[in-house]
């Protein structure tokens, strides 16, 4: 009794307590009100000194008159072209009249004749083709010159929209995130600052007579029916709008109340713009206690400048309405989301051209107004109408431009303390900094007083000192303490570094302006709106519930579409990746691969060290997929895995993939995985530092090395790449990229021709280890080092790494964009006079288990896996779900030219990937990486010759192959 009663108690606190949180978190979100401010407007500060800027360009024709006249100039009366695929046609898509088609590559040119010399703003009535899935990018010439710095980058949208109008469930009763697709129309677009930090239109100046504009290709095609040089009119004041009101007699209507529910949005501009699920509220709508319900969008898929969403309404009666949005800010503190929003194209009045949301916990309705008690009004017309919704940086853009110019300077100044002291500088030496760079204090004390009025602004407009400022009043701190004592500017420098390089990121962070939307309200003035937070009870109920729920829902597996009962095949798949991945193909396995074959597939997420028990204890699954390179090899060895030279059309398929693909997967005359993925190095630079220093990227090892000595006399460094043995999470240690690199381009190989013993014993081998080592005991290069971030910072102005690190720059590194560029490696000079330019690769697998219980199935599924089509579908998808940083190296030839790369990248990409091999894997191959380090750990930490060390791990590496080979009865 004493024991029931002790239970009761238990129960009784619990609830207490999870009532009480509750209650207290509910208190405190209503109380976290955040009104905007009315404070005066920010005015960039930038650098001067810089001639290629859109502020210098504004500078030099502040003077010009802006013509009233709008000049059109017709796609299909261009003057000249450069490049194939473009055409003339006649009624495309609806058009009445001629259009010209300009591919992805290329540039067209056409005369204008000005008669009003001037700015002009530009506009562009465009046809978004069918291409690869990404927006569409030009630079723009004026006369042969691109006239300012964004001018070369700009991007024109795309039109996405859900593919079903109803949200499909799962055979789990969770609604699936619909699949994004294009829904192309004719468009009219500005040409604007595709990185939001002018929220205007560009201005160009036209000199009087004949003119000429090119568009050059960058991505994608488009479709062009006019270009017009005109004047963008800003809109009136609500104060103005509202005396027309009154003027015109347009009354406030009354009784009038339309819901729209934010998931239903019309298009957007983005594949990214998906609609989500929230289940953090019992008031979103719809709602589900423990089921997934579509109810939401935005979030941080909703962040980047230029990004938009549309949703259309129909309206009863003409007259005056006022908008309100449920919507939830809180993931930025100490800053604001920003957005735009226009009505049937048109922007109502100026003060739509910046709504704030300020940051907040928990959902709350916002009606669009001067104040609670007094809401703008809008003017709508009986029938259709359409709101869209931009995210603008707003009063942003200038904090933001501001602390760009001042990364820039900080950076350059770096540089400059770099060349005298190093990157390791003697903390007893005194450098005489302040003498040596006469202009050093200066830019400090100035750096020091724009950030500080970057940070007072923010602290102002937002009320409160969050997390957002600290990073600039650190800056501000160490700046004012370098002023103060110059001596001890060697011995911060680290820190230094650190500090502009969380400058940089505070630059991306701020830069996106996450905000989510549960649905928006349309209604007469005289409509109440409905409460958007929950009460007490509603969220005891919701947590409880939740808390039940997740002891009785598997969120953790993938949910079927399609009725599988029916089917007669089936096969179990296992993935090792993320449950967006899975979901994602789990949709293209049920939209395509079951339906073409009747095959169903059970697909599961499981951790990747699974793998091997379950196999063991023939619970496996028939097909893994993303497995390491190493992984099919070890199970061919030990009979697990499936040889798919068996099927009589492996050939066929084997021709998607480049031979050196192949190579990691082949054993005993045996395929046993198809590759899935493929990473490989290639050589990044930055242009501006090295025209700085009269470089070019260096085509041959000889030039290298020409390159080290005036980089090291600026104490700026070159990077290859390295991997630190203590950071891998297993004790499988791939072979160093770069020194495969070197053996490759020397014509070594890893292995004996017959797999029974390493070839690192070879001339040419000890040659490339000798010439590699040499780069860290004679050139002193780094063995640790973040090139990314040293390559954002400039003090590591060129490096080789592998090609994912383009992904990395360009979402992460936004300050640098134009500033760098990469292409194929340096290579080594033969006797016949042609440049070899070989490098490593490393793939992930798609291997069958022998224990697969239906192999023609499987097989089946591994085709469809790594066919072209299936290939750009997953690509494209995982790129619109996670962003460019997630862009899927593919392994299939043609899949990877058909992903949204750049043209002139690709280009690029495709230069490297023909001197692609492979790195064969053979049993007891996992101790070659292994002992290639620790053979370069002695001798560049011990002082050993490099032949010595490298023959004592031959024979460690040689042992292990003889005894596996041994044990798995293979010729030794």
């Amino acid at each position: 009794m004493y024991i029931l009663k002790n239970k009761y108690v238990r129960v009784i606190l619990v609830f207490t307590i999870l009532f009480s949180s509750i209650w207290f978190l509910s208190a405190n979100r209503e109380s976290n009100q955040h009104y905007s401010q009315t404070i005066t407007e920010f005015t960039a500060i930038i650098n001067e000194d810089n001639e290629e800027s859109y502020d210098h360009y504004l500078e030099q024709y502040s003077e010009a008159e802006h013509p009233s006249q709008t000049i059109r100039i017709e796609g299909e009366d261009y003057t000249e072209i450069e490049g194939e695929g473009f055409e003339v046609l006649n009624h495309f898509n609806g058009l009445d009249g001629q259009s010209v088609m300009t591919p992805e590559e290329g540039s067209i040119s056409w005369d204008v004749q000005v008669e009003s010399p001037g700015l002009y703003n530009m506009r562009i009535h465009y046809y978004p083709v069918e291409g690869k899935s990404s927006a569409i990018q030009r630079e723009l010439n004026i006369n042969g010159e691109v006239p300012f710095f964004g001018a070369d980058y700009m991007i024109f949208d795309r039109i996405w929209g859900n593919q079903y109008e109803e949200f499909i469930k799962d055979d789990r009763d969770n609604e699936l995130r619909p699949r994004q697709v294009e829904q192309p129309d004719w468009l009219k677009a500005p040409f604007k600052d595709s990185e939001g930090y002018f929220n205007e239109p560009y201005f160009f100046y036209f000199e009087e007579g004949v003119q000429t504009i090119t568009l050059t290709s960058k991505r994608e095609p488009m479709v062009i029916d006019y270009i017009e040089l005109y004047q963008h009119v800003p809109a009136k004041a609500y104060q103005e709008i509202e005396q027309e009101y009154q003027e015109k007699g347009i009354e406030p209507t009354t009784g009038y109340f339309i819901q729209i529910q934010a998931q239903d949005a019309v298009s957007k501009s983005s594949p990214t713009l998906f609609p989500l699920s929230d289940r953090s509220s019992p008031t979103v709508e719809p709602y589900h206690v423990s089921k997934l319900r579509v109810n939401t969008i935005g979030g941080a898929n909703w962040q980047q400048p230029g990004q938009w969403i549309e949703w259309a309404f129909e309206v009863e009666e003409d007259g005056l309405y006022q908008i309100a949005l449920k919507r939830k800010q809180d993931q930025l503190r100490g800053v604001y989301a920003s957005r735009s929003l226009t009505i049937n194209g048109e922007q109502p009045f100026k003060e739509m051209n910046l709504l704030r949301f300020n940051y907040n916990l928990d959902w709350r309705t916002d009606v669009l107004g001067i104040s609670e008690e007094e809401p703008y009004l809008f003017h709508l017309k009986e029938g259709t109408n359409t709101i869209r919704m931009m995210v603008t940086l707003g009063d942003v853009a200038p904090l933001l431009r501001t602390i760009e110019s001042s990364v820039l300077e900080l950076n350059e100044m770096y540089r400059k303390i770099l060349m005298i002291t190093s990157n390791t500088p003697d903390p007893l030496r005194d450098y005489q900094l302040d003498r040596r760079i006469p202009d050093m204090i200066d830019v400090f004390t100035e750096q020091a007083a724009i950030i500080g009025d970057v940070a007072a602004y923010l602290e102002e407009s937002t009320g409160e000192r969050s997390d957002k400022v600290a990073v600039l009043h650190s800056t501000i701190v160490q700046l004012e303490e370098m002023i103060k004592d110059p001596d001890t500017i060697a011995r911060r420098l680290d820190t230094f570094k650190l500090n502009v390089g969380g400058l940089g990121t505070w630059i991306q962070t701020v830069r996106e302006q996450p905000l989510t939307l549960d649905y928006l309200i349309v209604s007469s003035p005289d409509q109440e709106m409905p409460r958007a937070e929950a009460t007490v009870f509603e969220r005891l109920k919701h947590e409880v519930g939740a808390f039940v729920a997740s002891y009785t829902e598997d969120y953790d597996s993938i949910g079927s579409t399609v009725e599988n009962k029916d089917l007669e095949q089936s096969i179990t798949v296992w993935l090792t990746t993320g449950r967006d991945q899975a979901q994602i193909l789990k949709g293209l396995i049920d939209d395509t691969f079951t339906q073409e074959t009747g095959i169903s597939v059970n697909l599961r997420l499981v951790p990747p060290n699974i793998l091997l028990p379950a196999t063991l204890a023939r619970e496996g699954p028939d097909v893994a997929l993303q497995m390491g390179e190493d992984v099919p090899v070890n199970y061919a060895m030990r009979n697990a895995a499936a040889d798919l030279t068996v099927f009589p059309d492996h050939e066929q398929v084997l021709t998607r993939f480049r031979k050196s693909a192949i190579v990691p997967f082949q054993f005993e005359n045996g395929v046993y995985a198809l590759p899935e993925t493929q990473m490989f190095p290639v050589m990044f630079y930055r242009k501006d530092i090295l025209e700085e220093l009269n470089l070019t990227p260096p085509e041959t090892w000889d030039d290298v090395y020409r390159m080290i000595s005036i980089l090291q006399r600026q104490n700026l460094e070159f990077f290859l790449p390295i991997d630190d043995p203590m950071a891998q999470n297993n004790t499988l240690l791939i072979p160093n990229r770069a020194f495969a690199m070197l053996l490759y381009q020397k014509g070594g190989q890893f292995y004996q021709a017959d797999q029974k013993a390493s070839a690192l014993d070879s001339e040419i081998a000890i040659e490339a280890f000798n010439q590699w080592t040499q780069f860290y005991t004679n050139y002193k290069f780094p063995l640790m080092a973040d090139f990314p971030n040293r390559l954002r910072v400039g003090e590591m102005p060129i490096g080789i790494a592998d090609y994912a690190t383009y992904n990395m720059l360009t979402v992460l590194a936004p300050e640098i964009r134009g500033l760098w560029e990469f292409t194929t490696v340096p290579g080594t000079l033969m006797e016949d006079g042609t440049i070899n330019h070989n490098v490593p690769s490393f793939s992930t697998a798609a291997m069958m288990l022998e224990n697969a219980e239906n192999k023609e199935a499987s097989w089946q599924f591994l085709k469809w896996w790594t066919e072209k089509e299936t290939q750009i579908s997953f690509g494209r998808e995982m790129e619109s779900l996670l962003g460019e940083a997630a862009r899927y190296p593919t392994a299939n030839i043609e899949a990877l030219e058909e992903l949204p790369w750049p043209i002139e990248d690709y280009n690029n990409l495709e230069s490297q990937w023909k001197w692609v091999r492979g790195i064969p894997q053979v049993p007891g191959g996992y101790f070659t990486g292994r002992h290639i380090d620790n053979a370069f750990r002695r001798v560049v930490n011990a002082d050993e010759n490099p032949r010595e060390a490298l023959a004592d791990y031959i024979r460690y590496i040689n042992d292990e192959i003889e005894i596996k080979r041994k044990e798995f009865d293979l010729p030794y």
